[in-house]
This record gives structure tokens, C-alpha cells and sequence, in this order.
């Protein structure tokens, strides 16, 4: 009978805490290729780790290949995970959880994508939330998507309304109702928001900055002087 040779796993436990020494390395290339092999070793045991580097990561491409490494492992252990983060106090900790989910593009976690992260007051986490609710929304609530976030038209600095704009883009034809509303805003800079969001839409090669600038020109001259540019 053959004898059984046990595994050993030594070695393999030396070379995880290796890697995960190197995920809190000073340089960031050091880190950044500490996540990729994570992701590429694909332990499902490591997505505490994963999750909690995600929340103090200061470098934006070793956190995408943290986001990476997260979605090579089963959704079944990294959505719950990523879901109980959303409730998190700080912002990155939002952040990159609905960032995370969008690309894992698990629906269970549509229910998870609340108002309140569609309204955050941090842009960033919003900017997330829309990004992960046009990829996670259902069919049927796609309408009602689509007015939660005209309502913020306006909102932001030109990379703000810029992001609303591709997240309402990307819902559809569903979207014209909400901005045809918004169009007749009387707030000049929601109007011009509305307006550059149907442009894009009926054009996604076209540019919304101009219009995004035009909205700011009429802020700062006021509405009398920016009559001739309304909707």
C-alpha cells in the first residue's frame, strides 16, 4: 500500500505571510505586485485581508488590483463581505466596496445600493453608487433609477456631472422622461446638466463640457444676464 505523504503546508503559510507583509509595504509597487499575486493565488481565506486593505490603500492602481484580486474569488464569500462595508463610516471604505461590487456584477447586492449611497454627501462614494447601480439595477426598476439620479443634475464639480451623466447614459432611452423634468428646472445649472446628459445620450461621442461650463457661466453672471441661455 502506498504510504500517504501529508501535505505540507508550511511553506505555503510562510509564502502567505509573505504577501501579506508586502500588501503594507511603504513603496506602492511592491504593493501592487502583492495584490496581484494574491488575486492569482485566489484564496478565499485572504478576503478579510483584501477587504480591510481597500480601506487604508492610499494608491488608486494598487487599489484596483485589490478590487482585482476580489473578484477572482467566489461571489458567495466577497459580496456579503463587500455589502457590510457599505455601512462603513469612512468614505474609502464606501467607496471602494461599491466600486468592488460593480465589478463583480453580483444582482444580490442591488438592495444594498440605498438612497442614502446615491445622495452621499462624499462624491466619491457617489460616484461609486451610481457607477454600481446601473450595473446592478433590475429591469423593472431602471425608471426609478433613472429619477433618483436626475435629481441630482447639477450637483458637483465638472468630473461630478460628468460621472452622473454616463451613469443616466447608461440606463437608457429610460432616462428622458427624468430630464425632460429637469429641463424645465428653473435652477439654470440643472437645466444645462439635463440638456449636455440628452446630448450625450443621443450622441455618446459628443462632449458635456461645454454645457457643464455654460451652466457656470450663468451661476456667476446670475439668471437676468443668462436669460438667453435657457432651456
Amino acid at each position: 500500500m502506498q504510504e500517504v505523504v501529508p501535505v505540507d503546508s508550511t511553506h505555503r503559510n510562510s509564502q502567505d505571510a509573505r504577501l501579506l507583509d508586502a500588501l503594507g509595504a511603504g513603496n506602492p509597487s511592491v504593493r501592487l505586485r502583492a495584490a496581484l499575486a494574491v488575486g492569482t493565488h485566489a484564496d478565499p481565506g485572504l478576503v478579510d485581508v483584501l477587504v480591510e486593505r481597500c480601506v487604508v490603500e492610499p494608491d488608486f492602481f494598487v487599489r484596483d488590483m485589490l478590487t482585482w484580486a476580489l473578484t477572482r474569488l467566489p461571489s458567495e464569500i466577497t459580496v456579503p463581505r463587500l455589502r457590510a462595508e457599505l455601512r462603513s463610516e469612512c468614505a474609502q471604505a464606501r467607496s471602494q466596496a461599491l466600486h468592488t461590487l460593480s465589478k463583480i456584477g453580483d444582482g444580490s447586492a442591488w438592495p444594498a445600493i440605498t438612497r442614502s449611497l446615491l445622495r452621499d454627501a462624499d462624491d466619491e462614494v457617489a460616484r461609486s453608487a451610481w457607477r454600481a447601480a446601473v450595473v446592478l439595477v433590475p429591469a423593472g426598476e431602471r425608471e426609478g433609477l433613472a429619477a433618483e439620479l436626475a435629481a441630482q443634475l447639477g450637483r458637483g464639480d465638472r468630473h461630478v456631472q460628468r460621472s452622473l451623466s454616463r451613469a443616466l447614459v447608461a440606463l437608457g432611452d429610460v432616462i428622458e422622461p427624468a430630464l425632460g423634468t429637469a429641463m424645465a428646472s428653473g435652477d439654470p445649472t440643472v437645466c444645462a446638466h439635463a440638456r449636455a446628459t440628452q446630448r450625450l445620450l443621443r450622441d455618446p461621442d459628443a462632449g458635456s463640457d461645454p454645457a457643464v461650463d455654460e451652466a457656470k457661466r450663468i451661476v456667476a453672471l446670475g439668471p437676468e444676464r443668462g436669460e438667453g441661455t435657457a432651456c
